[in-house]
């Protein structure tokens, strides 16, 4: 793209600080939005008749300034957004780009496998019928339910019928529709993990019920804080807790199906990232144990990319045709042609190569993290990093959680609290390169040493 820069006309005596000025501006100004990729630094270079070594330094520079986000093979685009109405006359503060990205929400989104899913989008288009083109069934296409039955009983040692399961456009969505549908048949209370994944919260208390939080420690849920309330279903994360990264005892297991059978509650297995695990077996699904009172939900979200829009629940009979009516009022349908490219994909066994692949390379992101935080911050203690793609960091009990958190976004790191009685940072790897996790770590600890030197002094 070109961009019209005048160099004579902007203040500042070097070419560096007057181009600066000039990108600085047109950002602040809104004439270069937010999400505009700028040209390379060799193009630029040529039209505005300066050494390449000036375009680098300005973009250099507007990056550490937040106005830039560089990435290497990715380019350079605009991360500063406007205010509304293009005044120059707003703050200039500005939010940094993310250049550090700890977020346990992301797989590496550069690995996913392009090729393949093309390759499947392909085969699709050419061999569908032509009534997939149609108006979709709310519950999804039978190649895709046939396929992820059994798929999730091979891989998580699920039970279930392609009849049972619901194809929904994410897990959050899947859970939204779950509570709806339980709210509309009666239900009033339902329990959550805490700490746990806001999704789980706010589809609920969205619905309509009253969420009861229930604690979690190195076992996982404390079953035993059901037995005093009335409720009609418990969510959970039993393979890999978010975000405290503790498994589902094997007595506890067993004493949330009793709980569950006695008061003939329902209980929500959150499987999110179960196929990752390095330094243990894997555990089987909880609904394996107990189809009709367990519901599995899952997503492509961790093992694909979130881009892929596509999850499901494995249901209880009885609860299969009111999930998938619920999804038909509401709409927002997944698109078929994607669900016929997942089950292609799992078919002819892409998946699971891509899955191996990338159990590797996290494996190996995994131990770099942990080697940079036992470099760089020895102190604090590291748990959850036996499965899953994020490890929990503990800080000191007197320090203040959100100082470090507001402390790493002034730094550009993308990352999590804990959000417990204990501070913690929950620190994801997957979408780091291996060569970025030591700076990361870096920036993170002069965070915390910023944050330790702040409390000394109050």
């Amino acid at each position: 793209m070109e961009l019209h820069i005048d160099l004579e006309g902007s203040p500042g005596r070097s070419l560096r600080s007057r181009l600066e000025h000039q990108l600085r501006e047109a950002v602040r100004g809104g004439r270069l939005p937010a999400g505009t990729r700028l040209p390379a630094t060799r193009a630029l270079c040529t039209e505005l008749g300066v050494s390449r070594g000036v375009v680098v330094d300005a973009y250099a520079q507007l990056a550490a300034e937040g106005y830039l986000h560089t990435r290497r093979g990715g380019g350079t685009t605009v991360a500063y957004t406007a205010a509304p109405d293009g005044s120059q006359q707003q703050s200039t503060t500005v939010t940094p780009a993310v250049r550090h990205d700890m977020s346990p929400f992301r797989p590496a989104l550069s690995d996913f496998p392009r090729s393949a899913w093309a390759a499947a989008l392909t085969r699709v288009l050419r061999s569908a019928p032509d009534e997939r083109l149609g108006y979709p069934d709310p519950a999804g296409v039978p190649e895709l339910r046939a396929t992820l039955a059994a798929y999730l009983g091979r891989v998580r040692g699920v039970r279930t019928t392609p009849e049972q399961i619901v194809i929904t456009t994410g897990l959050r969505q899947g859970v939204g529709l779950l509570w709806s549908t339980l709210a509309a048949d009666g239900a009033k209370r339902v329990a959550v993990e805490d700490p746990g994944w806001r999704g789980i919260r706010e589809t609920a208390t969205d619905a309509g019920l009253q969420v009861v939080p229930i604690p979690v420690d190195q076992d996982g849920l404390v079953v035993e804080h059901l037995e005093h309330e009335a409720l009609a279903a418990v969510a959970l994360a039993p393979a890999h807790q978010y975000p405290t990264g503790s498994v589902l005892s094997s007595a506890r297991r067993a004493s949330l199906l009793a709980w569950a059978q006695r008061r003939n509650a329902l209980i929500l297995e959150d499987d999110y990232d179960a196929e990752y695990r390095y330094d243990r077996q894997p555990i089987g699904s909880l609904q394996g144990l107990s189809p009709e009172q367990v519901i599995y939900g899952g997503s492509a979200s961790k093992t694909l990319a979130p881009a892929v829009r596509l999850g499901w629940m494995a249901l209880p009979k009885r609860l299969a045709q009111p999930l998938a009516a619920c999804q038909r009022r509401r709409g927002g349908m997944p698109a078929p042609l994607q669900q016929l490219a997942l089950a292609d994909l799992i078919d002819r066994g892409e998946l699971d190569r891509h899955l191996r692949r990338q159990r590797r390379r996290y494996h190996h992101q995994r131990d770099a993290l942990l080697s940079a935080l036992a470099t760089e911050i020895p102190e604090h203690g590291i748990h959850g990093a036996a499965a899953g793609l994020y490890a929990v960091l503990r800080l000191p009990p007197s320090l203040n959680e959100q100082a470090v958190l507001s402390a790493a976004r002034t730094r550009g790191i993308a990352l999590e609290g804990l959000g417990g009685n204990t501070p913690a940072l929950v620190l994801g790897y997957a979408n780091l390169g291996e060569a970025a996790i030591q700076p990361a770590v870096r920036a993170l600890a002069a965070c915390i040493r910023q944050a330790e030197a702040d409390d000394r002094t109050m």
